[in-house]
């Protein structure tokens, strides 16, 4: 006979306890860490160190908050619950169906949109959810060249939207923008299923209605990937294409300073037909994602989509994002000014694209001699590319972090002359080897260091004015 037992009452005390059981749990974890694994420990102290210390300018990163962090490893994590809220195929589900549901109001909120899924892993995750969706295999899809500044799902050869796939490529025009006539004249030859509006290495807005008309003038649905901009499409400060677009995508790392995921957005087509006719395009998505290219979700993951969420809804997101687009625009001005020549002749968003082979190194060469004295950006190829992808000849800077460290157009000066130094000091070797004098390489590190120290990296990104690293912790 079972043995029954009477509800526990806790005092207000205990009730406190129970409610900072996560923090406790991280705190005891962290603790453990530091005393069984010190090896691991000692690399992860490594990495906030060399973070503090190194002048970030991969256009593809952010910093997340702190709070976005510790939700990133929480005891969600132990949670395996395949399905959707009220939907799972495992039971204990309750607080991850809380979770899912707060992640999902938060980015349609964000966002504008009617419809969220917030379960995708990555960007490229949703991606390809979308385009199995949407499309058979052998079917037509039209996405920007990845020479041009498009991306592996976008159609590459390298990815799978590329072999099962038929993918055609549009490029940029003369002046390196997007080349809407070729556009239009390839979607009225090809007639593709899926048009993809959105690139990682494009340095200018995006016309997604222009996208949407030759898209209807196909029959075609509007794919928008917004992994690059999501921050600057949340902050307002460029086009939204949620309700533009029949489906939009993006990661919520880039830019919108969350975990490694990914998110599916609809706006006014969320109710769409797919393409049999009937069932509508939210429905395609949720079953696109589960059960058709994921299995189980990750909870914590999926808290911390809803954490970050919540920061970029506050008035300082959007003071920062508008920082990033000034950095970007300050960068682009010095360093055309130093000579270099700077693709389409400026930039829009956070990202800034220089053609290296005219100062005579390669994209690798640049990118490792930068790193070497503390400054991350990274190759990339640039239109009429001769090099191959892992060597490149041209450079992809974004200001996110910068601005995230409170840099303003000011400092990208310094950045700007701090590249310069190390740039017109570096010697090529081969297409992959370099020279550069180690001293000059010890100077520029120390002054790389000292202006780290002076915009330190925030520990509360939510303030207008951020709480420093600085002094914090050993």
């Amino acid at each position: 006979m079972a043995r029954q037992t009477l509800p526990v009452r806790r005092t207000s005390a205990q009730h406190h306890a129970v409610t900072g059981e996560q923090a406790e749990l991280l705190r005891v974890g962290t603790d453990t860490l530091q005393r069984a694994d010190p090896e691991l420990a000692a690399l992860l102290d490594a990495e906030v160190s060399q973070q503090n210390s190194t002048l970030a300018m991969i256009a593809s990163a952010s910093v997340a908050d702190p709070s976005v962090l510790a939700v990133g490893g929480a005891a969600l994590s132990n949670v395996t619950a395949e399905g959707y809220p009220g939907a799972r195929y495992h039971p204990g589900a309750q607080q991850f169906d809380a979770v899912e549901n707060l992640a999902v109001e938060r980015a349609k909120s964000l966002f504008g949109a009617r419809y969220a899924n917030v379960q995708p892993h990555s960007c490229s995750s949703a991606n390809l959810a979308v385009l199995s969706a949407l499309m058979r295999p052998g079917d037509t899809l039209l996405g920007l060249d990845l020479d041009a500044g498009g991306h592996l799902t976008h159609g590459s050869r390298a990815s799978v939207s590329g072999r099962h796939y038929n993918a055609v490529a549009y490029g940029l025009d003369e002046h390196g923008y997007i080349d809407f006539a070729q556009v239009e004249a390839l979607a009225e030859e090809h007639r593709p299923q899926v048009i993809i509006a959105g690139a990682s290495a494009y340095p200018r807005t995006v016309d997604f209605a222009r996208f949407r008309a030759i898209a209807d003038g196909v029959g075609a649905y509007l794919l928008a990937d917004i992994s690059h901009i999501a921050g600057l499409v949340a902050a307002g400060l460029h086009p939204s294409p949620v309700d533009v677009a029949h489906l939009t995508t993006t990661s919520t790392y880039k830019q919108l300073g969350g975990p490694r995921g990914g998110l599916i957005l609809s706006g006014r087509d969320f109710e769409a037909p797919g393409p049999n006719g009937r069932t509508p395009l939210h429905k395609l998505m949720q079953r696109a994602v589960f059960p058709q290219s994921q299995g189980t979700p990750s909870p914590a993951s999926i808290a911390a989509k809803a954490r970050a969420f919540a920061v970029a809804a506050r008035p300082a997101f959007r003071e920062t994002a508008e920082l990033i687009v000034r950095d970007a625009q300050a960068l682009a001005h010095e360093l055309s000014s130093l000579g270099y020549r700077i693709l389409t002749g400026g930039t829009d968003n956070h990202m800034v694209l220089i053609d290296v082979s005219d100062v005579g190194l390669t994209g690798v060469t640049a990118e490792r001699a930068l790193e070497r004295c503390g400054i991350l950006a990274n190759r990339n190829r640039i239109p009429g590319d001769t090099k191959p992808p892992l060597v490149t000849s041209g450079l992809r800077l974004g200001t996110n972090i910068l601005a995230q460290r409170g840099m303003r157009p000011e400092q990208m000066r310094e950045c700007a002359q701090l590249m310069h130094t190390v740039l017109a000091g570096t010697r090529l070797d081969s297409d992959t080897e370099y020279l550069i004098d180690p001293a000059l390489v010890a100077t520029v590190r120390e002054e790389v260091r000292w202006l780290c120290s002076r915009h330190p990296l925030p520990i509360d990104t939510t303030a207008s004015v951020p709480v420093s690293l600085i002094g914090v912790g050993s």
